[in-house]
Order: C-alpha cells, then sequence, then structure tokens
C-alpha cells in the first residue's frame, strides 16, 4: 500500500492469488480498471472498493462463468440478475458433464479397441458374431495405395457433423457381395464408420443385423488386403459358407496413432452362413 492508501497491482495479485497478467486483462477489457493508473510509469493502483469487485469476479470465475457474462452481471448488480445467471450456468454445466460423460466413454471404447488390437492373432481365421449395428457410408469406387487416399470420402462424411466422424466411430473400407464371389478384391465398393450405440448422427445411416462373419487380422494397411481377402475367400468355398454381404475391413491400428505403416493392425470381416442355411437379405 502506498501513503495514498491505494494497492500496487503486485500487492493485489498476492491478497487474491490472481496473476498481474490476469489483471491487466481485465483493465484491457473494461472488466476491472484500476483506482488509478500513473501516467508516467504505467503502474496501476487498486482501492479497497475494487476489492469486493475483484470477489466476485473470482467466485463467478470459480463456477466457470464467461467473462462477458460476468461483466453483463456486474453492470447491473441485482438479485434477479445472478439468480437466472445461476440457473443458466447450471444448465451449462450439466450439458458440459453429459458431453464429458460422452468423451470418457469414447475413451475407455478406444482404448478397449486398442489393447484388443495389440492382443491380436495374426494370420489367423476366426469365425465371429457381431451384434446388429449401424453405420453410415458412401457408395463408391475406391483403390488407396495408402491411407491419405480415403481422407477425401472422410470429409465428406462429415459434412453434416459438428464433432470428426472419426471421433465419433471406425473407418472402413467394403467389398460387394458379388465382387467377393467373383474373387475381385479392387475396386473397394463402399466407405464407412461404423457408429456406437450412443452417437448423434445427423447423416443417413445403414442398419446392420446381428452377422456371422469370418474375420483375419494381419500386420499392415489396406495396400495388404488382397491376399487376405483370397485367404478367407477359399477357406469360405472349402468349407461350403457363402457369402451374405459386404466386407468390414478396418484398420485398427493406424496412421492416426503411429506413423510406422509395420506396426499397423488391420482386420477383415465378411458375413458367411452355411450353403445349408436360407441366405437372408
Amino acid at each position: 500500500m502506498n501513503h495514498n492508501g491505494l494497492f500496487r497491482i503486485g500487492e493485489v495479485s498476492k491478497l487474491f492469488h490472481v496473476s498481474i497478467s490476469i489483471l491487466r486483462h481485465y483493465d484491457k477489457i473494461g472488466l476491472l480498471k484500476p483506482e488509478y493508473t500513473d501516467p508516467d510509469t504505467g503502474y496501476r493502483y487498486y482501492s479497497t472498493r475494487q476489492f469486493e469487485c475483484l470477489n466476485t469476479i473470482r467466485y463467478l470465475r470459480a463456477l466457470d462463468m464467461p467473462l462477458e457474462k460476468i461483466s453483463g452481471f456486474l453492470q447491473n448488480r441485482n438479485i434477479d440478475s445472478i439468480h437466472s445467471l445461476l440457473i443458466e450456468q447450471q444448465h451449462e454445466v450439466k450439458r458440459r458433464r453429459q458431453e464429458l460423460a460422452l468423451i470418457e466413454h469414447k475413451i475407455e471404447k478406444r482404448l478397449q479397441q486398442l489393447e484388443d488390437a495389440l492382443s491380436s492373432q495374426l494370420d489367423v481365421i476366426t469365425l465371429i458374431r457381431n451384434p446388429a449395428r449401424r453405420l453410415t457410408a458412401i457408395r463408391r469406387e475406391l483403390s488407396p495405395s495408402n491411407y491419405l487416399d480415403l481422407e477425401y470420402s472422410i470429409r465428406e462424411l462429415e459434412q453434416s457433423e459438428e464433432n470428426s466422424v472419426t471421433f465419433l466411430g471406425k473407418v472402413g473400407l467394403g467389398i460387394s457381395e458379388k465382387n467377393l464371389n467373383h474373387h475381385r478384391y479392387r475396386p473397394y465398393d463402399i466407405v464407412f464408420i461404423l457408429l456406437d450405440e450412443e452417437d448423434q448422427f445427423n447423416g443417413k445411416t445403414i442398419f446392420l443385423p446381428e452377422e456371422t462373419c469370418l474375420s483375419i487380422r494381419f500386420q499392415g494397411g489396406h495396400e495388404r488386403a488382397p491376399e487376405y481377402y483370397e485367404k478367407l475367400m477359399s477357406y469360405i468355398e472349402q468349407n461350403h459358407y457363402s457369402v451374405t454381404g459386404f466386407s468390414k475391413e478396418i484398420t485398427m491400428i493406424d496412421y492416426g496413432l503411429t506413423d510406422v505403416v509395420t506396426r499397423f493392425v488391420t482386420e477383415i470381416q465378411i458375413p458367411i452362413s452355411s450353403i445349408f442355411e436360407p441366405h437372408q437379405k
């Protein structure tokens, strides 16, 4: 404090545990102007009448209230105003809590998927049963030589969404039943994204019923897929299965996780049934 009863900005900073840079910012935006600014030195000085205002700002910021709303309240302080402001902030906190819960769930799923990919049995054909699933897709012929060839299609799928669809689900490629049966593994027929149950998606979606699939995982990306399609199709023919839909090929570990292509893990699933079972579309 100086002889005029004013406090320098450093003293106020220590008293309220607020950084000097924040106090300067509050001054700049007109939220909390100092009592006096020395025209020669530029030093800011505060009086005790600013203390109550700063304490109110700290309290509302602790509630994560935006500065513009705090400024509006300080210009019109009354009970109705603070009541409305607190209710509005309560709703905002609830909304963000739901958002964070979704993000937490997504992180848990991605961790499970990563751990699953890292523990993969490679080059082994397995029979799996997939639950009903939902996806969004673009029907398009595509022969990617690397992951960059997929980027335009992914951006198209994202057009109706605020969030990245790659956040929502897993990007994949598919080959039609007809082309699989003719052993034609290029080009792909479809680019899709598998959506989780809770995902909000504004675009058109496709519902997939439960599927029995033959699956194989291998090290590498889409460029290595044809040889593994051939393995799966040979197995299908040898064991008297029939293909019942388009394939789902997903790179479980890809460029989003590592730049080392040899660490990629890709899975191909082909839906099948016994030739002695009715083929349902």
